[in-house]
């Protein structure tokens, strides 16, 4: 007897089923326990994860949290410059250190102004202190740099030039191009929007109609190309067509014509549209903080004069994202501290650097994140260590090499050319040989990717007759981008223009090395070569170069990189502005699973042709960790059980947790049951997909489910069926494919009318029959009369085509599916399987699928075999076909029907032969948790000759060979002559065991949002360590959506009686109601029953109000009280509900927004940046 634990591996639940499986006819199958264990992700883990999107589970909280340690850490600073400011007796506990008293709201920023020139007190001086301590402004990162931010732009020489020369950058340009130089300098959006302005006023006197400053307000921010558009829908101007033998000169002539000579309507578009589209594209948080920096150093002003001037000629001027350089407000620190010093004798050189260096400015630099990279597979060990009194195994090795790294994208390129197949007309497949690996490997190497055509016209004259099992071979990205970069140095260098990306490798070098050599830069960085030794190896140009550009973070200056910019001078040779480029230059930060040290060694064999897994081999390496040989998996010791993953370990948070959840499930049967002697698995689908065939497949099913909905109601209104089954939907889709056809069949082209389609007369047939391969997909399927049908038996599409009808026959049905192919109606799938012949039939069509290709799979397998020496996976379809064979697919249902049927939620329905099928409403298996466990049972009992019989199935009618022996001993005939596999037990003992476990099953669900967590706090003392235990918070306290709370005044009429005590008399609004009730309730004791009820109801006994009694107190009083709204504040969205809103005024002004769109909230509140609302 041998005990099974079977696993359903899901993205948010486990189904387990511990089984005893007979080994012998002596013995007697039965179920242990089975059970389901429930991992709620949050709906954006579980979606992401599908989707293929990269997850971030904390990122929002991680971002709120950096934002708390942000104005903590200006709290800090603000402290301890007040304790220095005290130690220094420049100001005391009473001094006030914020505006005080009438007219003093900008007095700080008068003062700070005022400071760069003149004596302020040394209390003045300290809130000046403090005014720039809250802000310091933007400090580079190279590294952190999103292109959305725009450009830093470091141009102040060009600038100055503009300036003193009183230029535009038009000007400018033209000047440099007629003087035979390429290079163009960046500008300031400030410089470039001053040309334009110009250029608009001037022009403006010859075309008042099209100048306008509504045309200048609508074309904004635009791009040029948006300009354009706007140019021709506007007017219906198209803008010039440049012809001049040089382009670049043509434009910028224009340009400068712009400035004093009349432009064609046509010429004034292109100018126009050119300047703004550079205009946009200089824009930017990055570029405003260069421009703003300019303006400082032409008006010779500091950062609070700037700020104080615009207060002076609008006191409402926001402020708030007004950002400059961290240089810019050092400069005024400095600048204010020196003129003060002259004042006051106090402000000594070092308490200057202490305040400035070591309080307001210092910025410790970046946690060194390295402790995350990943250990590489193959050069590691483990160790043991001690962690809180436990012993623990801890892997140590080397640390993984960057993607980016010349090493790295050499032994990717060659890993792909050994994987690569050359496919010919007839599908037959070969590897490519040494010298075609050769070719393309020069290509690749300074290429970002080459596509499948270029790589097939490359190596062969009949490259339209081949195909190759790549779209697109990945190259060298690190090589692309910085040839990329000497691209633009040759053309900027004056050298000529050319596109490298549509050149062919030994092309672009011939043209780059003599160019480079001719202006003195160190050519040695265009060369690699992996195969030197260690110190040779790290010490050659380009691994040094990539290493200089890779590693840099970023310096003190205003971009981030100058210190960079001039090391690349000092070691390259290259002038300052073409450094520049180079600097640009940054590389993906991600990292592979190999350290240099092992993709050194396994290179060389990469590089002989061998495979990865060969070359791992031959380097020494055992390529995967479950190729073992029968004895080393006899003599492997095992674990008594799993450890849990540490936290972080993974790269996937969602992974680390359903990894994590699959050792709970399996340690705790330990616990409870024992080892088992084997494992089965079975993993969801997502989880055997890699992030891009997850995205690629949730698109898919996205639109299949729109189109079932649209062929659900085609099928009831067209053609009259009231319930629209799986089938019938796959029945119409089938028809729709023929479409093109006329709706003839592809077999035997007999026409299917719509009347017909749903009728016995035709039927879904298998294109290659399910009796030689085990395939129940849309594409191995097609429609066809059922006399067809019957005829074609066991024969393959193509085999049957070519018996019936000959080769006349075959070719012209070849001709039919290549139509339908090539007009996109088939896959490429369909298409395949509907050409192939009998031979052709692969025999490993599940075992594809069992390959557990993804980082997920291997890791869940790898982690079972430490536990067990048997790990076997299964897929879907499988567990499907042996669930249907053993009669388990409506116990689930069965399950369900008396809490179902009570609700009224059951039916009965007649399906087309006439018989009434009793059914849940829209019943699916996964409305009930207990189907992991149904299929984990399932799973159990899949046995490897399971799967091996429905993998060869076309090898079964070799009667002498092991998979007929499989289906004589593990299959049988049903009552209809359909085989099915056996079931573990006899049928309906299975059935009833299954079940019975079922309705015993519990859901063990993880528990989610702990309040609090055990940890161990570590503090350092004087001859070691303090330990203690204590509880951590855990969690969020409360939701960040909530902005505040405010008392809102809610009213309400009431009738007065019994319930009117005086806490309930003191809300009435009218004052002389309150204090009229207020003298009845006391008359009567304060007894509010007496006084209000009975002979004395206001009915009866009327309260008068005045002395002439001709006003009385009503019976309804109105009540006013007070009541506490948590705010939240909401985006202004299609989606708002205006009627929640608290404010009155901005309420009334949406509510008359959405009128003016007569009630369309989407065209009311989308695209706000162009249509503003207005509050005023």
């Amino acid at each position: 007897m041998k005990r099974i634990l079977g696993l359903d591996l899901g993205t948010n639940s486990i189904g387990w089923a511990l089984v005893n499986e007979a080994e012998n006819k002596n013995e007697k199958s039965s179920i242990i326990k089975i059970g389901v264990r429930v991992n709620p992700l949050t709906v954006d883990e579980l979606t992401n994860f599908e989707k293929g999107k990269s997850i971030t589970t904390n990122a929002d909280r991680t971002l709120k949290r950096s934002m708390r340690r942000n104005l903590q850490r200006y709290k800090l600073r603000k402290e301890n410059l007040i304790e220095v400011l005290k130690g220094n007796g420049f100001i005391t506990d009473e001094t006030i250190l914020s505006e005080n008293g009438n007219r003093t709201t900008f007095e700080t920023y008068r003062l700070r102004a005022k400071s760069v020139n003149e004596e302020v007190t040394i209390e003045q001086f300290s809130r000046i202190l403090l005014m720039i301590n809250g802000k310091r402004g933007y400090k580079s990162s190279r590294k952190a740099k999103s292109q959305d931010e725009g450009q830093l732009i470091d141009g102040m020489e060009i600038a100055k030039k503009l300036y003193i020369e009183n230029i535009t950058p038009g000007q400018l340009v033209y000047q440099i191009l007629k003087e035979g130089k390429k290079y163009i300098p960046d500008f300031y959006r400030s410089d470039l929007q001053n040309e334009l302005d110009k250029i608009w006023e001037f022009q403006k006197q010859f075309q008042p109609e099209i100048l306008t400053d509504d045309f200048k307000k609508q074309i904004a921010g635009k791009g040029k190309m948006n300009t354009i558009k706007i140019f021709l829908a506007r007017f219906g101007i198209y803008t010039a067509d440049n012809k001049g033998s040089d382009k670049r000169i043509q434009a910028y002539q224009w340009r400068v014509d712009g400035l004093t000579k009349e432009l064609s309507k046509e010429e004034l578009a292109f100018v126009i549209s050119d300047v703004n589209g550079i205009i946009s594209g200089s824009s930017g948080y990055l570029g405003s903080i260069s421009d703003r920096s300019k303006e400082l150093f032409f008006n010779k002003q500091t950062v609070g004069q700037f700020l104080m001037a615009q207060l002076v000629l609008n006191p409402h001027t926001r402020l708030k994202n007004q950002v400059f350089y961290r240089q810019d407000y050092l400069d005024e620190f400095n600048t204010i501290w020196e003129m003060q010093a002259s004042f006051h004798k106090g402000l000594t050189n070092e308490l200057k650097e202490e305040i400035r260096d070591v309080i307001i400015f210092y910025q410790r630099r970046l946690k060194s994140q390295k402790g995350l990279i990943s250990i590489c597979e193959f050069e590691n060990r483990q160790i043991e260590v001690e962690i809180d009194g436990k012993k623990k195994i801890k892997t140590i090795g080397s640390k993984v090499c960057p993607k980016s790294s010349p090493l790295f994208q050499e032994f990717k390129i060659w890993q792909i050319l050994n994987n690569i197949q050359v496919i010919d007309k007839t599908e037959a497949k070969r590897s490519l040989n040494q010298e075609e690996k050769e070719i393309l490997f020069c290509e690749l190497n300074i290429k970002d990717k080459i596509s499948k055509k270029d790589a097939l016209k490359l190596l062969f004259k009949n490259h339209k007759e081949l195909d190759l099992n790549y779209k697109d071979i990945e190259g060298n990205r690190t090589q692309s981008d910085l040839f990329k970069a000497y691209q633009t140095i040759i053309e900027l260098s004056g050298h000529g223009e050319y596109d490298f990306p549509k050149m062919q490798a030994a092309e672009i070098k011939e043209i780059v090395e003599p160019i480079f050599k001719s202006l003195g830069y160190n050519t040695d960085i265009l060369y690699f070569d992996s195969d030197l030794e260690s110190k040779k190896f790290e010490n050659q140009p380009l691994y040094q170069f990539w290493h200089l550009l890779y590693s840099f973070e970023g310096d003190s200056s205003n971009t981030g990189n100058e210190k960079l910019i001039t090391k690349i001078q000092e070691l390259y040779g290259f002038e300052k502005e073409y450094a520049t480029i180079l600097a640009n230059v940054t590389f993906q930060p991600d990292y592979g699973s190999l350290c240099t040290k092992a993709i050194r060694k396994i290179l060389p064999y990469l590089k002989d042709g061998n495979e990865f897994s060969l070359a791992c081999g031959y380097a020494g390496y055992r390529h995967s960790k479950s190729s073992l040989t029968k004895e080393e998996i006899e003599n492997k010791i095992l674990k008594a059980k799993l450890d849990i993953l540490p936290k972080n370990s993974l790269r996937n948070p969602v992974v680390e947790k359903i990894l994590n959840q699959m050792i709970n499930v399996v340690n705790a049967s330990i616990e409870s049951y024992g080892k088992p002697d084997e494992i089965r698995i079975e993993l969801a689908r997502e989880l055997k997909k890699s992030a891009e065939e997850r995205e690629q497949a949730t698109t898919a099913i996205n639109k299949a489910t729109t189109d079932h909905e649209t062929y659900k109601g085609i099928l009831q209104k067209e053609f009259g069926l009231t319930h629209v089954s799986r089938n019938d939907i796959i029945r119409y889709k089938l028809y729709k494919e023929l479409e093109s056809r006329g709706y003839q069949t592809l077999y035997s082209n007999t026409y299917i009318s719509p009347n017909k389609l749903f009728s016995k007369e035709f039927d879904i047939e298998h294109i290659i029959p399910q009796s030689r391969l085990f395939d129940d997909s849309f594409s191995n399927k097609t429609i066809e009369s059922r006399s067809v049908n019957i005829e074609k038996g066991n024969e393959t599409a193509s085999d049957y085509v070519h018996i019936k009808q000959g080769d006349n026959g075959l070719e012209k049905y070849l001709n039919r599916i290549g139509d339908l192919f090539n007009s996109g109606k088939i896959s490429k799938t369909k298409y395949n399987k509907l050409k192939m012949k009998g031979a052709d039939i692969p025999s490993d069509f599940i075992a594809r699928d069992l390959r557990d290709t993804q980082y997920i799979a291997k890791k869940a397998k790898n982690i079972l075999e430490e536990l067990v020496k048997e790990v076997v996976s299964t897929t879907g379809s499988i567990t499907d076909r042996l669930r249907e064979d053993w009669q388990l697919i409506d116990i689930m249902q069965e399950l369900n029907w008396d809490k179902y049927d009570k609700l009224g939620l059951t039916e009965t329905i007649e399906n087309r032969e006439g018989h009434k099928i009793k059914r849940i409403k829209d019943w699916t298996k996964r409305n009930d948790h207990r189907h992991h466990a149904m299929d984990a049972l399932t799973i159990a009992f899949t046995k490897r000759s399971h799967i091996q019989y429905l993998n060869n199935l076309n090898a079964k009618s070799d009667k002498a060979g092991s998979i007929y022996g499989i289906e004589v001993k593990e299959l049988y005939r049903d009552e209809k002559g359909k085989l099915r596999f056996k079931p573990p037990m006899t049928l309906n003992d299975f059935r009833a065991e299954a079940k019975k476990h079922l309705e015993n099953t519990l859901i063990s669900i993880k528990a989610k949002n702990k309040v609090s967590t055990i940890n161990i706090n570590t503090t350092e003392k004087k001859n070691g360590v303090n330990k203690k235990k204590q509880l951590t918070p855990r969690g969020q306290l409360h939701l960040e959506t909530v902005y505040g709370s405010i008392q809102q005044y809610i009213t309400k009429l009431e009738k007065v009686g019994a319930g009117f005590n005086e806490e309930q008399i003191l809300k009435v609004a009218k004052k002389r109601y309150r204090e009229a009730l207020l003298n009845r309730l006391k008359e009567f004791g304060n007894d509010p029953k007496k006084a209000f009820t009975g002979k004395n109801s206001l009915d009866k006994n009327p309260l008068f109000v005045d002395y002439l009694q001709t006003q009385k107190v009503p019976g309804r009083v109105k009540l006013v009280e007070t009541e506490t709204i948590y705010t939240i504040r909401k985006d202004i969205s299609p989606d708002l509900k205006i009627e929640k809103v608290i404010d009155a005024k901005v309420k009334a002004i949406l509510e008359s927004r959405l009128k003016e769109f007569n009630g369309d909230s989407k065209k009311a509140f989308s695209n706000l940046d162009e249509n503003p609302i207005w509050l005023n």
